[in-house]
């Protein structure tokens, strides 16, 4: 992964090209950052979420729930978004190095598949509900709750949407 753009598309992996590039950025001395999150209805919260999630490590690869797994997480209306849309748009931010869709109700697997050195997750999430905390902090990783934009959620955005409103 070098300085040069590249395209949004190029960043959309599997999961074992995931862990392939992760490997390979070892091998390197370089660190990843692991984060997850449904990303419906891209936001500045989330881009700034992602951007300081990058900043502590060297590679940023970013987990998304499917469209079945955001349905059972926020109701039969959402997501907004298809998730190889949502997958596309945080793939073209330039701090994120990755993008991995995932079907389980949690990131875990895909967590213990990566062993990202550092996990990070929105600081609307006590440290205790972080899946994959224990993992990572077990083989010698951190995890990190990042700081939240006040008022900016992708629920409040649909919201004032439906109502007309910005």
């Amino acid at each position: 992964m070098s300085g040069t753009p590249r395209k949004a598309r190029s960043k959309l992996l599997t999961r074992s090209a995931a862990v392939g590039a992760v490997r390979a950025a070892r091998r390197r001395g370089l660190s990843v950052v692991f984060t997850n999150g449904c990303f419906d209805l891209l936001h500045v919260g989330h881009v700034r979420a992602l951007e300081t999630a990058r900043r502590l490590g060297d590679r940023l690869i970013v987990g998304v729930n499917t469209d079945a797994g955001v349905r059972r997480l926020k109701g039969p209306g959402r997501p907004i978004v298809p998730a190889r849309q949502r997958a596309e748009m945080l793939a073209a931010l330039e701090c994120v190095d990755g993008v991995v869709l995932f079907r389980e109700a949690t990131p875990l697997a895909l967590i213990r598949a990566l062993r990202p050195q550092v996990l990070a997750k929105g600081g609307d999430w006590s440290r205790d509900a972080i899946v994959g905390r224990e993992e990572v902090e077990g083989w010698g990783g951190r995890v990190v709750r990042l700081r939240q934009v006040p008022g900016v959620r992708t629920s409040r955005l649909i919201s004032l949407a439906g109502r007309g409103r910005r």
